[in-house]
C-alpha cells in the first residue's frame, strides 16, 4: 500500500496536502482499494462551503457508497473535473491525477486535524 511521507491524512482515509494558500484532497490509495472500481463521483461544487470532517461528496464504486469528509473547514476553490468523466483516475493514481477538490482553509492547523504518514500506517495496520 503506497503511503507517502509528503503528506497529512484522516481518519476518514482522505489525504491533503499544502499547497500555499490552499489544500489539495483525494481519497488513500487504502481507501481506493477497499472500495474497488469507482464507477461515479459527487464532487462538491465550487464555491461550497465545507466544515472538518463533514461531508462535501460521495464515492460510488462496484461494491458500496461512501461519504468523502474534508479534512478542513474553508471554501472549496477548485474540483477535479477529470473524475467527471473518468471516475477510474481514484483507482489508477489516488495521490496524482486522481485528486478531488482543492480547499481554500478558513483557519486551523492541517496538523492538528490530519496525521502523518506513520500514524495513518498505524491506523491502516489493523
Amino acid at each position: 500500500m503506497n503511503i507517502p511521507e509528503d503528506l497529512r491524512y484522516s481518519s476518514d482515509h482522505e489525504w491533503a496536502r499544502a499547497e500555499g494558500e490552499t489544500i489539495r484532497v483525494g481519497i488513500t490509495d487504502y481507501a481506493q482499494d477497499h472500495l474497488g472500481d469507482v464507477v461515479y463521483l459527487q464532487l462538491p461544487e465550487v464555491g461550497a462551503k465545507v466544515d472538518a470532517g463533514a461531508s462535501f461528496g460521495e464515492v460510488e464504486s462496484t461494491k458500496s457508497v461512501s461519504d468523502l469528509y474534508s479534512p478542513v473547514s474553508g471554501e472549496v476553490v477548485e474540483i477535479n473535473a477529470d473524475l467527471e468523466n473518468d471516475p477510474q483516475l481514484l483507482n489508477r493514481d489516488p495521490y496524482g491525477d486522481g485528486w478531488i477538490c482543492v480547499i481554500r482553509p478558513s483557519g486551523g492547523d492541517l496538523a492538528a486535524v490530519t496525521m502523518d504518514a506513520a500514524g495513518y500506517r498505524e491506523l491502516t495496520a489493523g
